[in-house]
């Protein structure tokens, strides 16, 4: 499988500059779009983290209406979207374009 490289579809203006608004798009993902509103980097980083998002809260519903097992599932599936938010974090605080594993392909925000 082969990796795209997206850092080439952003001017690196565009990454210098919203470079912090990324890497918070983990933390609440509606910030880059109210704060750099034009830019096409910051816009990633936000679809991204509101895939993260929707996969935590969708997860988090679907296994805790399971008992027992769903309980004890719930443990590692937030060991992943703990790894998975660290992930999106350090590239967008390091100005990288990069789909996050597994939910990153899809497309919410364009």
């Amino acid at each position: 499988m082969t990796e795209k490289n997206f850092e080439a579809e952003y001017d690196l203006e565009d990454i210098e500059q919203n470079k912090t608004m990324a890497g918070l798009a983990y933390f609440i993902f509606f910030l880059p779009l109210l704060t750099a509103p034009e830019s096409k980097f910051a816009k990633f980083h936000a679809n991204q983290g509101l895939l993260l998002f929707i996969l935590v809260v969708g997860g988090n519903f679907v296994l805790g209406m399971i008992p027992i097992l769903g309980w004890l599932l719930m443990i590692p599936f937030g060991i992943l979207s703990l790894v998975l938010g660290i992930m999106g974090l350090m590239n967008g605080f390091n100005g990288k374009a990069k789909e996050l594993p597994l939910i990153g392909k899809f497309r919410i925000i364009k």
